[in-house]
């Protein structure tokens, strides 16, 4: 077990999470929660996911870049350092800009943008992969559909240089980062855009927030079903 002054060491990672105001959240999981849901469970998967983060023995401190206040409350008491999105640019803007805080405060940091919608993130499959991209300047993980991005890592004094969005996957290879191969980290993978995506997470085992989130949100769906 890692002890508190093992996380000052140069690869106890600062992740950067960025989260978009919860009102424009997970529009595409319209099939499973409604308008006033859809917010909760944005937020139920962040939390999750914060909170996991937290719980890997490789990783230091969280930074959250967010612009929602509700947010900001929820995952700073769970831990995490939130700063608001000053860039306003898109995500990888924000990204770049939840870097630079971190390493603002701890300027050998190693920083790793991670995604919020990772509710089943599982902290040993997490400290897995962090250790594993030690070895390079930069590397990513893909998400479960293999085309996207789940984690984005760079060594201390390597910048981030974040290539999220469509075809991140190719975009990140491209860039000169090293796919981190390991397939049985299932957890770090699956991120949630869908009713697909949810329906994967909770076979996998969500956390508490989204457990919770996600049982309102069906139950909510099927009463409103016709018999």
């Amino acid at each position: 077990m890692r002890t508190q002054a093992d996380r000052a060491e140069p690869f106890a990672w600062s992740l950067v999470i960025p989260l978009k105001p919860l009102a424009r959240a997970k529009s595409r999981l319209a099939a499973a929660a409604d308008d006033r849901l859809r917010p909760s469970l944005a937020l139920a998967f962040a939390q999750d996911t914060v909170a996991a983060a937290l719980a890997s023995g490789a990783v230091r401190d969280v930074v959250v870049v967010t612009d929602d206040a509700r947010a900001a409350r929820e995952l700073a008491s769970l831990g995490a350092r939130v700063v608001r999105d000053e860039p306003g640019a898109g995500l990888n803007a924000a990204l770049s800009h939840g870097a630079r805080t971190a390493r603002a405060l701890r300027p050998s940091a190693a920083v790793a943008a991670l995604n919020a919608d990772l509710p089943a993130l599982r902290p040993a499959e997490l400290t897995r992969v962090l250790d594993y991209a030690r070895a390079f300047p930069r590397a990513f993980l893909p998400d479960a559909a293999e085309f996207g991005t789940t984690l984005l890592c760079a060594k201390p004094g390597v910048p981030l240089a974040p290539k999220f969005g469509e075809a991140s996957r190719a975009r990140h290879t491209a860039s000169g980062a090293v796919e981190i191969p390991l397939h049985d980290v299932a957890s770090v993978r699956q991120d949630v855009d869908t009713p697909g995506d949810l329906a994967a997470a909770l076979s996998l085992g969500v956390g508490p927030h989204t457990a919770a989130a996600a049982d309102r949100a069906l139950f909510r769906g099927s009463a409103a079903s016709p018999e």
